[in-house]
């Protein structure tokens, strides 16, 4: 998503949605998980500052927030894309803007994009060619309060309304919905739109609005608690950052905005050295996700498509014709996102239709859980 703004408002609460990961393992052999991934948990935290933040964009050249081992987890503190005039505009009250917003906003040097990504951080260990898995862990909403926006200059249709529009949408924590309007209730489902790693130092500082093979701005809605991405890493420390928080999304975003708000992830981080990706790739409890981008909508789902057939290939040890047979007769592709230059598509497989014979453990008993109300 990007930016925009304007009017309406009431407020509630903050809110959580928490998983236990089970350990993935997307690519090749059924292999147990590197051993960074058993350590002792510490979690480390990285909250938002003028020190800990980049506005609007990835770079190699940029300077980390924090260094970790491969392994490590670190809750990461992230801040609407916003600004406190705008919110107030829209009918925020002031004594609810984050302070760490307000300052960012007046010391923090923003462009060429608009979102606010907390990082970089820098992984020991991680070198161009490497996989970047990165576990989220726990997803919890910072304020109670969204936004939903779009202006006559983006969004899918922009030739269609002549005055731009803003939605104060308050979030109720114990329900976990969105009061969109009386009779309007939206489920949340919080996940990062923006998490990624710098591209290639010779590509420069990126804005960022469109998503690449470094992740970024994928605005993928099946990325919440409990799911794992995996970033091919392109820069020596791989150097992730996040924002974008979303409390729920549609596929497409077609307005260029969710319902846009901050949270709070508590994220693994692995470094692999035993897989190699040309595009991010992800993994749920019960789905594996890959992803195409491209600005062609048509060819997104293409890449979409062949990277698919290549995981089931690896993975399942499936040839090219039957797993591009299976990806017509069970895997579904989904619209990412339409709004942010170039479009996503993302494809998906369900775990549940291979036999136990076929199966992970465990892949049963994950899917069962799917869909459980959050734990208070």
């Amino acid at each position: 998503m990007r930016l925009m703004f304007s009017a309406g408002v009431v407020l509630l609460g903050g809110a959580v949605l928490a998983a236990q990961t089970p350990a993935p393992e997307l690519h090749g052999a059924k292999a147990s998980p590197p051993a960074a991934a058993k350590r002792a948990v510490t979690i480390k935290e990285l909250p938002a500052s003028p020190s800990t933040v980049v506005y609007g964009y990835y770079d190699a050249a940029a300077p980390p927030a924090m260094r970790i081992q491969s392994g490590d987890t670190v809750r990461i503190h992230t801040l609407i894309t916003s600004t406190p005039q705008a919110l107030e505009t829209a009918g925020v009250p002031k004594e609810q803007i984050e302070p760490a917003l307000r300052e960012i906003v007046e010391k923090v040097s923003r462009g060429p994009g608009g979102h606010i990504l907390t990082g970089p951080i820098f992984v020991e260990g991680a070198e161009p060619g490497d996989v970047l898995e990165v576990r989220i862990k726990d997803i919890r909403l910072a304020i109670p309060y969204s936004y939903n926006g779009f202006s006559t200059r983006g969004g899918f249709l922009p030739q269609d309304f002549t005055e731009r529009r803003t939605k104060i949408i308050p979030l109720d924590r114990k329900r976990m919905v969105g009061r969109f309007s009386d009779g309007i209730e939206i489920p949340l489902r919080p996940f990062f739109g923006s998490m990624g790693v710098a591209p290639p130092p010779a590509a420069g500082r990126l804005a960022s609005s469109p998503p690449g093979r470094h992740a970024g701005n994928i605005d993928n809605k099946e990325l919440v608690a409990g799911s794992t991405l995996y970033i091919p890493v392109h820069a020596t420390g791989a150097l992730f950052e996040a924002g974008d928080g979303h409390a729920a999304q549609g596929d497409g975003e077609v307005d260029i905005t969710a319902l846009e708000t901050s949270l709070v992830g508590t994220f693994q981080f692995i470094v692999r050295k035993d897989m190699h990706l040309a595009w991010p790739r992800a993994e749920t409890p019960t789905h594996w996700i890959t992803m195409g981008i491209d600005d062609d909508l048509t060819e997104a789902a293409r890449i979409a498509t062949r990277e698919m057939i290549d995981l089931l290939a690896t993975r399942k040890k499936l040839t090219r014709e039957d797993a591009y047979m299976l990806m017509s007769a069970a895997g579904d592709l989904a619209i990412t996102q339409v709004v942010d230059g170039p479009r996503g598509v993302h494809a998906k497989m369900a775990k549940a239709i291979f036999t136990a014979r076929n199966q992970e453990p465990g892949v049963r008993n994950q899917a069962r859980r799917v869909g459980r109300a959050p734990e208070s």
